[in-house]
């Protein structure tokens, strides 16, 4: 009968092929159990949203079945996600492993809807996700999740009073569209914009959650700087769209995150490409490969293409992300792939400090 040592030295040899590190050394392998020949196996993914998760399973089968003695192996997958972050009880958001920041060089390139469906994507595969609307000046989150009407309850938290996020498909949420009239204005300078961020920090009640998506205003402003000030961002996301003038405004976003030490996990093209609802003929309205092109000579990855479909507009603004209103469409699909992308980078970055390499 093989033992659970020839086992696991079976398991050094799997990688984890995103770290780059054995499954073992990563603590991933969570239990084994030996049953005469049959061998069960229980891993615990960084990310439920693992992308490669159908390969680690098939790389732990493989290595297993080579012990002699074993003749049936079965594995179980679960998920522990990683922290990017020392979580300290005297530092903000001391429960909250990762910061994941979406922004933009410009408006218009459907940064928050992307924000927006990035957190229902990670909170669908099985992990807890906030979602922190600081675009102040124009904050649309409460309208694409079909909260506009909310307001924030109070809670007491160990004597002290806070306001708590209003929950939406599983996601926590805050806005300062919950504070306002629909009409109002947000008519501030710097030192109210950054003790706005403060507050959205330090009096919601977020609690723990292995991601905050942060929806940032677009450009290069006061407040993304008073957000890197405030809480160590884990690691950014630049959204842009498929033409030569977005992406002149993109190398500024980045530029900023560089300043501000934030790891860039990579660019996000929305409205990619036209899929006729009809023929099924793909039209690339707005060029096909810049951006592409131009993300690999800035060094950092392509993260994916999100195409333009006209079901999105009027589901955000209906309040039903697309991902609910048809999540058998190619663009739900695309949603879910590209936060696998982004959940395995983020990943990365809580083992190594830093963004992978491009690849």
């Amino acid at each position: 009968m093989p033992g659970k040592e020839q086992i696991l030295k079976a398991l050094r040899q799997v990688n984890d092929p995103e770290i780059g590190k054995d499954i073992v050394s990563l603590n991933m392998v969570d239990s084994i159990q030996v049953d005469g020949g049959a061998v069960k196996v229980k891993v615990m993914l960084t990310t439920p949203a693992c992308p490669l998760k159908d390969a680690i399973s098939s790389s732990v089968k493989k290595a297993v079945m080579e012990v002699p003695g074993v003749e049936t192996v079965h594995v179980d997958m679960d998920a522990n996600v990683s922290s990017s972050r020392e979580q300290k009880p005297d530092e903000r958001l001391p429960q909250v492993r990762n910061i994941i920041a979406v922004g933009s060089g410009k408006g218009g390139v459907g940064k928050s809807t992307v924000a927006v469906n990035l957190a229902m994507a990670l909170s669908q595969a099985g992990a807890s996700v906030g979602l922190l609307d600081v675009d102040l000046y124009g904050p649309s989150v409460p309208v694409l999740m079909g909260i506009k009407d909310a307001h924030p309850s109070a809670v007491s938290v160990d004597g002290v009073e806070k306001m708590a996020p209003v929950e939406q498909n599983g996601i926590k949420i805050f806005s300062m569209g919950f504070l306002m009239q629909e009409n109002d204005a947000v008519v501030w300078r710097g030192p109210l914009l950054h003790k706005a961020v403060q507050q959205f920090l330090e009096d919601v009640h977020w609690g723990a959650l292995d991601y905050l998506v942060v929806d940032l205003p677009p450009g290069t402003g006061d407040i993304q700087i008073s957000l890197s000030q405030l809480v160590p961002i884990s690691s950014a996301v630049v959204v842009t769209t498929p033409q030569d003038l977005a992406y002149a405004d993109v190398r500024r976003a980045v530029k900023m995150f560089e300043v501000t030490k934030v790891p860039i996990l990579g660019i996000i093209e929305n409205m990619a490409g036209f899929a006729c609802p009809k023929c099924g003929t793909v039209t690339d309205v707005f060029g096909k490969g810049l951006i592409k092109k131009h993300t690999e000579e800035l060094g950092l990855d392509y993260l994916g293409a999100l195409p333009l479909d006209p079901a999105i507009a009027p589901g955000g603004d209906k309040g039903v992300p697309i991902l609910i209103e048809a999540p058998d469409s190619a663009s739900a699909e695309a949603l879910r792939k590209l936060a696998s992308v982004v959940a395995g980078k983020q990943s990365v970055v809580a083992h190594t400090g830093s963004a992978p390499d491009v690849h």
